[in-house]
Order: structure tokens, then C-alpha cells, then sequence
């Protein structure tokens, strides 16, 4: 079902205002996502408290350190029991590999599913600009498909590109490749921070697996009939 591959953000810093989305968006979607704000303001609890609920948990902490280090960190993603964790591409093909190890050997150890690895390719907020000053001189769609064929030569499971890559990634990667997209804003909803966007129907219809919606149902008048309408 298209609800279930609506991830909704909780971009939230505490678990009392965490609490009151999911009363109200529990009944409605299936994954939530958890992200440094929320994660660094609560910490763990922030995990158990989707799992008091009995929903799944993209944890977006974006790893990106050197391979041991993120080794360390993919284990405890896999002891939280995520559904999804991700790592930056950026970080290099040795660093995931380490990241699927970690992920691979922790999981067979506690005797459950592996959490699905995603990688971060180009930030939904930069430009081809912004890639050019920070010493990137290829496009957006070239980084992004630079970096999606590298994280799946390192066995990851997917990656998080912007709706403008996805039909790129796509034809580059194969259909078993899992693509997340943020950046997806309904119709009449504020950009915000966010450079590369698209409504939710044309992310689907370019072949995202699952969309990443956070402010424009989040912060509604009616969370619900956002979420509905979307």
C-alpha cells in the first residue's frame, strides 16, 4: 500500500511533542523517521517509544567516520532494532562495506533481520553550486549517481537521492535497489530549506520506494487528512 511507504519525519526535540505525532499518526503510517534532532535530544528513548507502537524506525543518523568507527556505531543501529539506518556515501566504499559487516554479523548474532543500509548521497538543500564550493565539480545527478553505484558495489541496500535523480538512479542501479527520497513536498507547501523537490505523485511515478515527509503533515492543522490527502 502507498501509505505504507510514507515515511513520516519526526523532527521533534522532545519525547512529549514525539508522543502526541505518533497518537496522531500511528492509526495512519507505518515508518517513522528519527533523525539528530530527536536522537541527540532523547537519545534511545526516542527508539523505544516508535516501538511502543509497534512501527517501523528509519534511524537517519547519516554514519560518516572512518570504517571501524562506523563499524561500532552499525552495530548499535542493529541492536536498536531499526527497520532502516544510512550512512554517507561520501564516506567511501571501504566505510560500507564495514557498515553491511557490522550490520551482518550483529543481526546473525541476535537472530533477526537485517536492517535495510541506505546511502546518503547529495543533500536535498544543495545545488550545483554549492557542490562546486565544496570541491565537487559534477552535477548533482552525476554525484548522485556516482555515489548510488558505489554504495551498491558495497553492498548496500539502497540510497537517499532527491526526486531529480531518481529516474537516473533507477535506470543505473536496477529495480531491487531501494531508492528514499526527501525533498517531496505537496502541492502548495513551502520548499523550506530543501533545493531539489517534487510532490509525492511525482516521486512515485518516477519510481521512488519510499518518500520522506516531515513539516507539511507534521506541523498541519489536520496531521491526519495531510497524510490522507498525500
Amino acid at each position: 500500500m502507498i501509505k505504507d511507504r510514507i515515511i513520516i519525519a519526526l523532527d521533534v526535540n522532545t519525547l512529549k511533542e514525539e508522543e502526541r505525532l505518533l497518537d496522531i499518526l500511528s492509526p495512519e503510517a507505518q515508518i517513522f523517521k528519527i533523525g539528530m534532532e530527536l536522537f541527540y535530544s532523547c537519545g534511545p528513548k526516542a527508539i523505544d517509544l516508535v516501538k511502543k507502537y509497534d512501527k517501523d524506525i528509519f534511524l537517519d543518523l547519516k554514519f560518516h567516520d572512518i570504517p571501524n568507527t562506523v563499524y561500532a556505531a552499525s552495530k548499535a543501529a542493529v541492536r536498536f532494532g531499526v527497520f532502516m539506518f544510512n550512512v554517507h556515501a561520501s564516506g567511501g566504499d571501504s566505510m560500507m562495506k564495514k557498515a553491511v559487516e557490522a550490520a551482518e554479523e550483529e543481526s546473525g548474532k541476535l537472530g533477526i533481520s537485517r536492517p535495510k543500509i541506505l546511502g546518503v548521497t547529495v543533500l536535498t538543500s544543495m545545488d550545483g553550486e554549492a557542490l562546486k564550493r565544496s570541491g565537487v565539480n559534477k552535477s548533482p545527478e552525476e554525484q548522485v549517481l556516482n555515489l548510488a553505484k558505489l554504495a551498491r558495489d558495497a553492498g548496500l541496500d539502497g540510497v537517499v537521492a532527491s526526486p531529480e535523480e531518481i529516474i537516473a538512479v533507477r535506470k543505473n542501479t536496477g529495480r531491487d535497489f531501494l531508492i528514499v527520497t526527501p525533498g517531496v513536498r505537496p502541492e502548495g507547501s513551502e520548499a523550506g530549506d530543501q533545493k531539489r523537490v517534487a510532490t509525492p505523485k511525482e516521486a512515485f511515478e518516477r519510481g521512488a520506494d519510499y518518500i520522506v515527509i516531515g513539516r507539511p503533515v507534521t506541523k498541519a492543522k489536520d496531521p491526519v487528512k495531510a497524510f490522507r490527502t498525500i
